[in-house]
């Protein structure tokens, strides 16, 4: 579940609120263990998933850097070589992410 909660904090474009709700969204699925809430906690999953991302937003703007902002496009290509590296070319396939799901799938 937390495995798309990414890093938020000094990237060039800075971080976007629907970055921040996504990672909130993930945070409090795997605090509370499952995915969708029931109608009975509906209400009180989301009031946590808007308490993270206030708290989240509030963070990456008050933390300091004077290290340079890191480009998006390139620390995406690196996670991508990486998950290519831990779970290699799939014949048709160059997403690693597809690869991973079908290796997880029951054999037919």
């Amino acid at each position: 579940m937390c495995r798309n909660i990414k890093t938020l904090f000094n990237f060039d474009p800075p971080v976007t609120a629907e970055e921040v709700s996504a990672a909130s969204l993930q945070f409090v699925r795997k605090v509370c263990g499952f995915a969708k809430p029931s109608k009975a906690n509906e209400g009180p999953f989301k009031v946590a998933v808007d308490d993270i991302a206030t708290i989240v937003t509030r963070l990456l703007q008050s933390l300091e850097t004077t290290a340079a902002p890191k480009n998006r496009a390139v620390e995406a290509s690196k996670a991508k070589n990486r998950a290519r590296r831990r779970f290699g070319e799939h014949p048709g396939s160059s997403d690693a992410g597809t690869r991973a799901r079908e290796m997880l799938q029951p054999p037919r």
